[in-house]
């Protein structure tokens, strides 16, 4: 960026006077120490006895078995003060006892038939480690890969050694491929990883050796496969490892656009002698044209490309990243094997261009390369004899005078500096017009603009779309960073003019879906409205019938629902309800995955109960297509006491929150026993975790084994509820997210059969950070806690999710130092476990570090640590994941113990 500049903040020096892991100098007099709690004085929990008895004794018979704990188990007849009760009183017990069964079984047979319950009771095995790490509960799910090039209904699927195309018109399945008919240039079988079909369905683009590299990205030598001839060449010459980073078709024709080397490259037609146009000629290391770098890769794009085909494929639009000026960070590689007993003198590392913020951020360009000008110049050219020596040169800069021609750097009038801008989407609604959204680095102020490649200053774009505070968000939000702008088809373009779709925020701040009509329009006309919002962007335009398809958190935030909307005939058309096409009597969660044509899709249903999946025809409700049924899970789920689980809300300062609480089988909840509860978190911006989608996993372990309560809880910031609900964390992440998890713990606390003095939390990732933020605020209500792969300072990680929510830090030097974790006093109060991967590439392995070293300075010594070596975020590496867990069950064991206590 020009302006501002941002110079690179001073390296950290340790402090006597402090715990903050950065000096109190660099923020000037806004530097102050958060409060250590942010409530109304010390929380004092309600008192349970100390002499109770863990309730983990072995059940005396099969009725005891039964209730395990739902009813008193009597053992010999009842004294008080050594006397034997008269036979009347006798009488009396008796009479109350046989009440008391009538209510345990009215509450059982309640709680058997409870609406809100997701799992109920079923059979009397417990689930254990194994069950939930081998698959037990694990619900079957079948992608569909929609092949348009084959017509509308027409699907791929793997099988006995093929590939196969499933026809739903005709019910017709042929073989498109034999794997054994594809094979490399020794002869040998290639090893598929991925593969596409030209648009002719002549030729198959495979990709092979897979290699990863990020999150989304990889490599891979690419071949293609002729289906006529039967015969198969490499795209590039192969190498090991890989260098060719993505490699796409064309929407129509045979041209195929890939990245070798960080340079694109154009093929217009696949043949082992086509000689390739090579668009850019200076990528390196620190250049990348047409794939992201690993910022925009992780939190812009969530995708291993930023290339875009025009749709009549005559041009191609590219991102170009310049990384020169981001700073490197490095991790150690300790053993890059998978046998954790080999011994390696000299770790290797990892290099990798991270922006931090307040720090550079790769500088981004957009161009265009005409494929069709430059095809045509190319053919204009008369036909050269043979060059003769020394003409070579002469001949490579014509072919590169001719990229020139054909390539375009687009830019625009109000463009930000280069250094505050994030290019956040592209997205082509016509063969030559484009659009593309810009966004400031604090996401408060951005564009939507408009080009028309046609015209006299092609390269030249027009903001069209105002975005932000004083745009269409309206407040002091954050702009949202997905990509969901949906041309519509030239057959489905309402009364006659170029447009598309958009997810666009309501004036009473909830995500709807908005038509822009012609496409450089810029007022939305609404298509949907409402106290909820559309989720996943448009699944689907038919222009035979003009709808819009789309999913929404509707009728309630935790649950999702398929509908359309019929788009407008007229300008003056009046908005129309949505029509739901997912009828469920209780709560639901639907996901559907439409044909190109959106004849047909694939309906999901997630939860609560099994899980299935079907392919429905638009215009045949006889049509009976299975994908998916998991009967099994019926006769598996029937052998486990299964958890119960209850929705509801609770209010956090006049906020309405989403809670999920996951209850041990045949609870005693009389208030006799109390119960150890672990809140689980996340809490991430536009997250959600309480929803209603079938699962079991490590939770649902302790609940049903450890007879522990779970609880979940979305506060602000939290998304599928509306702006009002996100916007409070903007600028101060942790703080409102803190007050909403104490306050859910604090009613959790007065619950009588909740055993105050046992109450943790734990989260991974975000969830991490606000696990330790919890303790921080030393409110007196947690005793334990677990912080996984945390963010523990907002200055260690990226710069682009970092600033989107919290500015950048010269803006926000306060905000920085509360949102982060800079006060551990209260950690020596709490039984705390750490646990991080040594190659997080994301939540950097620094940020515990940076942790432990505050532990260090504050004499903190009552925590377990445990560091998985070279695992990354997702921390699986050498058996890593189920070790985690392990660790953490082991430590509230040991910390807690198990099941309830029951009062003397």
């Amino acid at each position: 960026m020009s302006a501002p500049n941002y110079e690179p903040l001073a390296h950290d020096e340790p402090q006597q006077e402090s715990s903050s892991a950065f000096r109190a100098q660099d923020f000037g007099d806004a530097y102050v120490k958060p409060h250590t709690y942010y409530g109304e004085g010390p929380f004092d929990a309600p008192s349970s006895d100390e002499e109770d008895e863990l309730l983990e004794k072995s059940p005396s018979s099969p009725q005891a078995a039964e209730r395990n704990g739902s009813a008193l188990v009597e053992e010999g007849p009842l004294r008080i003060g050594g006397k034997q009760r008269p036979a009347s009183v006798r009488i009396l017990v008796i009479g109350l006892i046989a009440l008391v069964g009538t209510a345990a079984v009215i509450g059982f047979l309640a709680a058997q038939s409870y609406a809100g319950t997701a799992f109920r009771i079923r059979g009397t095995q417990r689930i254990t480690m194994d069950h939930v790490f081998n698959g037990t509960f694990y619900a079957q799910r079948q992608g569909v890969l929609w092949v348009p090039e084959a017509g509308d209904g027409v699907f791929a699927k793997s099988e006995g050694g093929n590939i196969t195309l499933v026809d739903l018109k005709t019910n017709f399945t042929r073989t498109l491929v034999a794997f054994e008919d594809v094979k490399n240039e020794r002869g040998f079988r290639l090893n598929w990883a991925d593969w596409k079909l030209s648009s002719d369905m002549r030729y198959i683009l495979i990709k092979s050796d897979y290699a990863k590299q990020w999150r989304h990205s990889s490599f891979g030598n690419y071949y293609v496969h002729d289906l006529e001839t039967q015969t198969t060449f490499p795209l590039t010459t192969p190498s090991h490892p890989p260098v060719t980073a993505y490699a796409t078709w064309s929407p129509t024709g045979e041209s195929i656009a890939y990245v070798l080397g960080n340079d694109l490259y154009v093929v217009p037609s696949p043949s082992p002698s086509a000689t390739p146009i090579r668009v850019t000629t200076s990528g390196n290391a620190s250049l990348f044209h047409g794939v992201p770098d690993w910022v925009y890769e992780e939190e812009v794009f969530s995708a291993d490309f930023a290339l875009w085909w025009s749709p009549d494929s005559s041009k191609v639009a590219y991102l170009r990243f310049d990384e020169t000026a981001v700073e490197e960070y490095t991790f150690p590689v300790y053993n890059p094997s998978e046998n954790s007993h080999a011994v390696v003198p000299y770790p290797g590392h990892v290099t990798m261009k991270y922006p931090k913020p307040g720090y550079n951020n790769p500088l981004v360009t957009l161009h265009v390369f005409d494929l069709e000008e430059y095809l045509k110049d190319e053919d204009e050219e008369d036909e050269h004899e043979e060059p003769e020596d020394g003409n070579e040169d002469e001949d490579e800069d014509e072919g590169s005078d001719r990229i020139a021609e054909a390539s375009l750097t687009l830019t625009w009038d109000g463009r930000q500096p280069a250094d505050n801008s994030i290019i956040a989407e592209v997205a082509w609604v016509g063969n030559s017009t484009l659009l593309i959204k810009e966004v400031t680095r604090a996401a408060d102020n951005g564009s939507i603009v408009f080009f028309d490649l046609n015209s006299e200053d092609a390269d030249l774009g027009r903001i069209v779309r105002k975005l932000g505070a004083a745009g269409e968000q309206g407040d002091n939000g954050w702009i949202d960073s997905e990509q969901r702008i949906y041309p519509i088809p030239d057959a489905a373009i309402p009364y006659g003019s170029s447009a598309y779709l958009d997810i666009v925020p309501t004036p009473a701040g909830y995500n709807h879906i908005a038509l822009f009509s012609p496409a450089n329009s810029s007022t939305p006309r609404f298509l949907t409205d409402g106290e909820w919002e559309v989720t996943a962007g448009i699944l689907a335009v038919d222009t035979n019938r003009s709808l819009v398809y789309f999913q929404a958190a509707n009728p309630s935030s935790v649950e999702r629902r398929i509908y359309a909307v019929p788009l407008p005939g007229s300008a003056s058309a009046e908005m129309v309800e949505p029509t739901a096409l997912t009828e469920s009597e209780g709560p639901a969660y639907y996901e559907a995955d439409f044909s190109p044509e959106a004849g047909y899709y694939v309906l999901s249903y997630l939860g609560p109960d099994i899980p299935w999946q079907q392919i429905v025809q638009v215009d045949d409700e006889d049509f009976d297509y299975v994908l998916t049924e998991n009967p099994r899970l019926n006769d598996t789920l029937s052998q486990y006491e299964m958890p119960i689980v209850a929705h509801s809300t609770i209010d956090s300062d006049g906020y309405e929150l989403n809670v999920v609480e996951i209850r041990p089988p045949r609870m005693d909840d009389s208030g006799r026993t109390k119960y150890p509860v672990l809140f689980r978190v996340y809490g991430g911006p536009g997250s959600q975790m309480v929803n209603v989608k079938y699962g079991h996993d490590w939770q649902d372990f302790l609940a049903s084994s450890l007879q522990y309560i779970v609880v979940i809880v979305d506060g602000r910031g939290t998304g599928f509820k509306g702006r009002q609900l996100r916007n409070p964390v903007k600028d101060n992440l942790g703080y409102y997210e803190t007050i909403d998890q104490i306050n859910a713990a604090k009613i959790w606390a007065a619950k009588d059969y909740v055993d105050p003095h046992r109450i943790g939390i734990w989260g991974w990732s975000y969830g991490g950070f606000m696990s330790s933020k919890v303790i921080e605020a030393g409110a007196g209500i947690h005793s334990l806690a677990m912080a996984v792969a945390p963010v523990t300072s907002w200055r260690l990680y990226d710069s682009i999710y970092t600033e989107r929510y919290m500015n950048l830090p010269d803006a926000n030097p306060a905000g920085y130092v509360t949102a982060s974790i800079s006060n551990v006093t209260a950690f020596k109060d709490v039984d705390f476990l750490l646990a991080h991967g040594s190659g997080d590439d994301n939540v950097h392995f620094a940020n515990s570090a940076h942790l432990l070293d505050m532990f260090t300075h504050d004499h903190v010594r009552n925590f377990r640590f445990r560091m998985f070596t070279d695992s990354d975020h997702s921390i699986v590496r050498r058996g890593a994941y189920r070790e985690l867990f392990e660790f953490m069950t082991e430590f509230l064991v040991e910390k807690w113990g198990k099941g309830g206590k029951r009062r003397s």
